[in-house]
């Protein structure tokens, strides 16, 4: 397998750890996997310019300086990661769909380096806006996939420079190609024995050793640097430490807020809009006076006078900060007033704006108080920290794992000034200060700890379970009852819980054979009376969670509730016990599947008439249930009451009167009134003089009149057949008057409609064709054929017209034949032309002529 397949395979893996919710080492290992192919980044990277981002987020002349600009793209990358970890997690963020620019943290890594804001386009993240960048409002989620993929890749190239940082890297050529200065080594030869000691306790403050002595006798070397450098003409000098982290040196005093603080804390505290105006005065550190001396440097305590070391963040004896130190004490005691503006945290200080709710740098609540107090403990050793891959965080004190660039508590970023050294230090020949009394631990903080710690671990079991379909009650007994020691959860209620609900309807049935006491009272022996069937692993279920895991209580739950749910059906007429038992036992101690089971022989007639293919029998009118037949009339027919159902059964058995069921039907349902209906299912027939219901009576929209419907077809039938088109009209009354145009065409209209349904389709083709040629008659362009019986309407104006039917052609105003003799001539000139030329005409002529 080439190393190209190698990675797809790895990166779609990786995919779907992101993708789905699942645990962090899952992720982390799916991710460490891509990192280590060995693939340079122009190959290994499709979204992201991985190569572009280096080149351009890369800076210095050596190997140190670009390893320093690498280190701010890695906290970079870092935020970039948790962007694409909010959006591709099904829980995400309130306010996911926006991105502000003027959040610190943002402002001070993402917006730091070049190429932030096209990965944050590649979320997502499409729309500009005034204030930072939002997705579009037509898309209400983002494309999981495609995040997922971009926070793949930002995670590994994070990864990738974090082992280029530690000199881990298996393949540190692919970066020295695109940033040649990875290769420079730093020239340490401008350095002499005249040099003045500088600093790092910005970097490493443990290894704040000073440059010894020369003498001065001892001649300068050319490469020598002067003793006295000519700074920047500043209005203070202070050799003390910055406010805020406490370990680099003092560069500005602010004299608004009366901050001492160094460079990078100055600019990070300072990038509040509320701070943004202000007065900064530049302090220069002293000249470093050369002293042979391997201690680490100390800081004095300001209330107790405490000579602390530079690594404890708090007195060892008053347990006061170093920020007190050096802030008013006038700003300590009283609390901040909240503006509608701005407020101030209360646990670190930070001051933010009136319509967060949260602090920006430690997260906590706006009206949390202040943190208790912890007792006191010794730092550790620098070289213990390094023994145990940590490091300690400037700015909440927290110790941190190695591989992290962000602090676990406060978020913030790793410092890049402080690079984890790659050789412990020697230990300092000053002895390391002890307290007196052991650390003692906040038994609170221990017992939140633990209940954290178990809550989370029964979330994952929990959420495991969901996902094979076990319920959280299912999972927390099984946990109760095994105590964890067999396997998960799931595993023990698939091997062990069908034993133990056999063991719960083994002891439910011992319980009914125990001897009863002498003195039981009635209410006590209904409730143990005894059951004929056995429980089911069902009801055995529900009884054992319903019982917290607890055997015996399950069992003699499971008995009380087959008991409760028998007495239930015997309230609603089942009073067979045993069969109820039964029913409970197959439906799993459900009422509602035990009531199913009951019923279904009852309804078993009932079933197989409506699932037979039988018709429907008929309603017995004489059936001696009134009752009954009220009922079915009710249900067949959708009466609108039980009163005309009542009346219709009575017409229905009035012996003087023969109604049919439908018609007695559709009359009760259209009136209440008896004499009413009497009439309607009585009229008699003008034509044949026979008594039908109105539901049998037809009459025309012409008039009022109404046949029979057997009339009213031989009527029209022998009028269409053997009649013109004008006798189609009312047999009894001889309306409409058909010659009148205004109410032909509505009424030939409405009787097309009835005749349809009456007359045979035949006599009903042929009423069409004689109705078509009344109204083609009566157009003026409309001609018969003189040679067929065929008609058409011709539209020319030629005499001569030709038949499309028979192909002849006549004239068009005499409709007699055409003649060649007729062109040029009128129609009276060739009459008389051909009454001329007639020989029968001129034979008769001669016949009149005398002898």
């Amino acid at each position: 397998m080439t190393l190209s397949e190698q990675l797809e395979d790895v990166r779609s893996l990786a995919e779907a750890c992101l993708s789905r919710p699942g645990s962090v080492q899952d992720i982390r290992n799916a991710v460490s996997a891509v990192a280590n192919i060995s693939l340079p980044p122009s190959a290994k990277y499709r979204y992201i310019a991985a190569e572009t981002m280096l080149i351009e987020n890369s800076a210095g002349s050596n190997k140190k300086e670009a390893i320093a600009s690498l280190q701010k793209l890695s906290t970079a990358l870092n935020i970039l990661e948790k962007y694409g970890s909010n959006l591709t997690n099904p829980n995400r963020p309130k306010y996911w769909r926006t991105v502000k620019h003027n959040n610190p943290v943002f402002k001070a890594t993402v917006d730091a380096i070049h190429g932030g804001r096209a990965v944050l386009c590649l979320y997502g993240y499409t729309n500009q806006q005034l204030d930072g960048l939002s997705f579009p409002d037509d898309i209400t989620e983002p494309d999981v996939a495609k995040v997922a993929s971009v926070t793949l890749e930002v995670m590994s190239l994070r990864i990738e420079l974090d082992m280029l940082i530690k000199d881990t890297h298996s393949h540190p050529e692919f970066f020295e190609s695109i940033i040649p200065s990875l290769t420079q080594k730093e020239d340490n030869n401008r350095l002499s024995t005249d040099a003045i000691a500088i600093s790092s306790s910005s970097e490493r403050p443990w290894e704040t050793v000073s440059l010894p002595t020369t003498s001065p006798s001892q001649p300068t070397g050319p490469l020598s640097v002067p003793t006295t450098v000519t700074p920047p003409k500043p209005t203070a000098v202070c050799d003390e430490n910055c406010s805020i982290c406490g370990i680099s040196c003092v560069a500005s005093h602010c004299t608004t807020c009366s901050q001492r603080l160094c460079l990078e804390c100055d600019r990070l505290y300072h990038s509040h809009p509320a701070r943004a105006k202000h007065t900064r005065v530049p302090v220069a550190a002293p000249r470093t006076t050369k002293i042979l001396s391997t201690s680490p440097p100390m800081w004095h305590c300001s209330f107790c006078t405490t000579v602390n070391s530079m690594q404890q963040v708090l007195c060892s004896t008053c347990e006061r900060p170093r920020l007190a130190a050096a802030a008013p004490v006038v700003q300590e005691d009283p609390p901040q007033p909240s503006t509608i503006t701005e407020w101030q945290c209360k646990s670190c200080t930070m001051v933010n704006s009136g319509s967060s709710i949260l602090c920006e740098v430690c997260e906590r609540p706006r009206l949390a108080t202040r943190p208790p107090v912890t007792p006191s403990r010794p730092m550790p050793s620098p070289a213990g920290l390094f023994d145990t891959g940590q490091w300690i965080c400037q700015f909440c004190t927290y110790a941190n794992h190695t591989p992290a660039s962000r602090c676990e508590m406060c978020d913030l970023a790793r410092p890049d000034s402080a690079p984890s050294p790659s050789k412990p230090l020697p230990p300092s020949p000053i002895k390391d200060f002890t307290l007196k009394s052991p650390p003692v631990e906040d038994p609170d903080l221990k017992r939140q700890k633990l209940m954290r710690e178990e809550g989370l671990k029964l979330i994952k079991l929990i959420r495991e379970g969901e996902m094979k379909g076990v319920s959280p009650e299912e999972v927390y007994t099984s946990l109760r009852v095994s105590g964890g020691i067999s396997g998960t959860p799931c595993d023990w209620l698939k091997t062990e819980l069908p034993h133990k609900l056999d063991e719960i309807c083994a002891m439910a049935a011992s319980f009914q054979h125990e001897p009863k006491p002498l003195q039981t009272t009635a209410a006590h022996h209904s409730e143990v009376q005894k059951i004929s069937v056995p429980l089911s692993r069902a009801e055995a279920k529900q009884a054992w969670l319903a019982a917290g895991g607890d055997s015996e209580k399950a069992a003699r739950q499971a008995l009380r509730d087959r008991i409760s749910r028998v007495k239930e059906l015997a309230s609603l007429g089942f009073t067979d016990s045993a069969a109820c038992e039964e029913a409970l036992r197959q439906s799993g101690g459900e009422v509602r599947g035990a009531l199913v089971l009951l019923q279904r022989p009852l309804l078993e007639s009932f079933h197989k008439r409506m699932w037979s293919n039988e018709p429907e029998p008929t309603i017995d009118i004489d059936h001696p249930d009134k009752q009954r037949v009220c009922r079915r009339l009710l249900a067949m027919y959708n009466l609108p009451s039980w009163g005309r159902c009542e009346l219709a059964l009575c017409l229905l058995r009035d012996p003087g009167a023969p109604y049919t069921l439908e018609d007695v039907v559709q009359a009760v349902r259209e009136s209440h009134d008896r004499d009413f209906i009497r009439r309607v299912l009585a009229k008699e027939c003008p034509i044949c003089l026979s008594l039908f219901p109105h539901s049998k009576m037809q009459s025309l929209t012409s008039c009022q009149c109404s046949v029979c419907c057997e009339c009213f077809k031989q009527h029209f039938t022998i009028a269409v057949r053997d009649k013109h088109i004008r006798d189609m009209v009312c047999p009894v009354c001889s309306e409409p008057d058909i010659n009148d145009p205004e109410h032909l065409n509505s009424y030939f209209s409405t009787l097309d409609i009835q005749l349809r349904e009456c007359l045979e389709l035949e006599v009903y083709d042929l009423f069409h064709k004689k109705l078509t040629e009344q109204a083609l008659i009566k157009d003026p362009k409309f001609l018969w054929c003189s040679h067929c019986s065929y008609g058409f309407i011709y539209d020319g104006d030629q005499l001569k017209v030709t038949c499309m039917q028979c192909r002849n052609s006549f004239c068009a105003q005499c409709k007699k034949p055409w003649e060649a003799q007729h062109p040029g001539l009128s129609c009276e000139q060739f009459q008389l032309w051909k009454r001329e030329n007639d020989p029968e005409y001129q034979r008769q002529g001669l016949a009149g002529l005398p002898a």
